[in-house]
């Protein structure tokens, strides 16, 4: 039994009758004869993709096939020309590759798919992703039924499911207050859980580095993630130490696994990485503990973005915890106590230098549009102040958002290679990640380095992503499974985002179908909203 089978019993059975009716509907209503369809006899369906190089997310090889789309299903594969099936629409994909849509478990592209303007996520799907994930790192709704009630109404490009964030949570009962939650207010966040998984949700995240999520003890952890696991969710996380602000990387792995086995919930650690010098090289440590939890029979997987720089809001990525509790007016109170100048200092410095120093801190977003692109070594010349205080200039001036270049090249390739890591993009604005990381993930890491296969490739940025998740439907290019389709150019596609513009589309999906509607045709978006709330 894979590690991803541990979970999730009930619910994929379920799923499966469900897939199977609708398979017969969708068979009985879209085609003229099913029992001609099965035997290859001439039948109509709605749309045929020909003469592709098909991977079907599990298949290890390219494979001549023919997929047959009826309504919202894919209703065959058939041998490219040992067939007679006609279609509505036809697609030559010729020279292509065929695969099913990619999956990103780990965006913040919520606001987006809930504007009047982006809720197309053209930058997700000309990547070729067609599901995304939202609520991770702790945040994002509460209310799972008014939130999905809302993309549904307004229309969404890209389907969607969502965490619940235990930040989200705490904030909504608690406020950001520095302390444990008391067993009234865990009753509260427990109350709200329920009834979100009960709407949908498919698990819950947490951000135990940010606040208020780092305000919180492992047992209120423990507590909320049992309650995901009685409804088959998953416990997504972004652990409260990535290097050494706080526990440390290898602690802060022992409590995510220890969650995990107390809650009987499979462990998902989001954008997996060693930040900071001081930890570089622990990934082979972090891979080892990983294992030995897996053989142990903890289930236990991992996503990634394929960038060395992370991105985050400069107060998370150099304020202490302390400075930041309960409200933003009480917290920029304390940046300016000058009692407090002096430790706020050394311990600001400290976090810069984990990070990599200043110069490796780059504004990405600032309302100061003049200092987008600087490091904030530059910037501190720039105000003549010292980097400490050009820090807390800009948290007070406005949101700050940061690219963080901490990574080590040998980290990224010693996570990206493990068979239970799969692909990420961890999205937000100014960092390319939001518009490009799977096409910089093939063109960097199978085409260049050739540390994957295309075949891996796929299967970790589709399959393997919609197992984990628990979405049984989907991911894979199979009869009775949801048609999220792409067809792409294996020598064009590639990213056009970089940190100089950051928000580029990519090239080279030259055809993106989302529950079986032609989204995007010839590289080119049709202003179609096919996306699902999927649960």
């Amino acid at each position: 039994m894979s590690i991803f089978d541990k979970k999730f019993p009930d619910t994929k059975l379920l799923n499966k009758k469900v897939v199977s009716m609708a398979v017969v509907l969708a068979l009985l209503s879209a085609c003229s004869d099913e029992s001609a369809v099965q035997n290859k006899e001439q039948s109509k369906v709605d749309l045929l993709i020909t003469n592709g190089s098909v991977y079907t997310g599990e298949s290890s090889e390219a494979q001549q096939l023919d997929v047959a789309i009826c309504q919202q299903i894919i209703c065959g594969l058939y041998p490219s020309g040992e067939h007679t099936i006609k279609a509505l629409k036809t697609i030559d994909a010729q020279g292509k590759i065929v695969s099913p849509g990619f999956i990103d478990p780990h965006t913040h592209s919520l606001a987006e798919l809930l504007s009047k303007d982006k809720n197309h996520n053209l930058n997700y799907l000309t990547q070729g992703v067609t599901t995304v994930i939202n609520g991770n790192d702790g945040g994002g709704p509460v209310d799972i039924t008014a939130m999905s009630e809302k993309l549904t109404t307004n229309g969404i490009g890209t389907n969607t499911a969502l965490l619940v964030g235990h930040g989200s949570l705490r904030e909504q009962v608690m406020g950001r207050a520095e302390r444990y939650s008391t067993p009234e207010e865990l009753a509260e966040m427990s109350a709200l859980l329920t009834k979100a998984m009960k709407a949908g949700a498919i698990g819950l995240s947490t951000g135990l580095y940010y606040v208020p999520g780092s305000y919180a003890d492992t047992n209120e952890v423990i507590s909320l993630a049992k309650i995901a696991s009685q409804y088959h969710g998953i416990y997504d996380t972004h652990l409260r130490d990535e290097s050494t602000f706080d526990i440390g990387f290898m602690a802060a792995l022992d409590e995510a696994i220890n969650i995990a086995d107390k809650a009987n919930i499979h462990l998902h650690l989001a954008h997996i990485k060693a930040l900071g010098i001081d930890v570089w090289g622990q990934s082979e440590q972090a891979i080892a503990k990983i294992e030995q939890a897996q053989q142990k029979g903890t289930s236990i997987s991992a996503d990634q973005y394929p960038w060395l720089a992370s991105g985050t809001k400069l107060r998370s990525a150099v304020m202490p915890k302390w400075v930041m509790a309960d409200s933003t007016e009480a917290f920029h109170q304390r940046l300016k106590k000058a009692d407090l100048a002096e430790q706020l200092a050394k311990e600001v410095t400290e976090n810069i230098r984990r990070r990599g120093g200043p110069d490796s801190l780059y504004i990405t977003e600032f309302t100061d549009t003049t200092l987008v692109s600087l490091n904030l070594l530059q910037i501190a010349e720039l105000k003549d102040l010292s980097v400490v205080d050009t820090a807390i200039s800009l948290i007070l001036e406005g949101e700050v958002r940061v690219a963080s270049f901490n990574m080590s090249p040998k980290d990224v390739e010693r996570f990206m290679v493990q068979p239970w890591v799969v692909t990420s993009s961890d999205g937000t604005n100014g960092h390319p990640r939001k518009y490009a990381s799977f096409p910089r993930k093939y063109q960097t890491y199978v085409v260049e380095k050739k540390l994957l296969t295309l075949a891996e490739f796929i299967n970790r940025s589709s399959a393997k992503t919609a197992k984990i998740l628990g979405l049984s439907n989907r991911g894979l290019l199979k009869t009775g499974y949801k048609a999220d389709i792409i067809v792409f150019d294996q020598q064009t596609f590639a990213p056009k985002a970089n940190f100089s513009q950051w928000n580029k589309y990519s090239v080279g999906v030259e055809q993106v179908i989302v529950n079986g509607i032609l989204v995007i045709e010839n590289e080119k978006f049709n202003n179609t909203l096919a996306g699902e709330f999927i649960q």
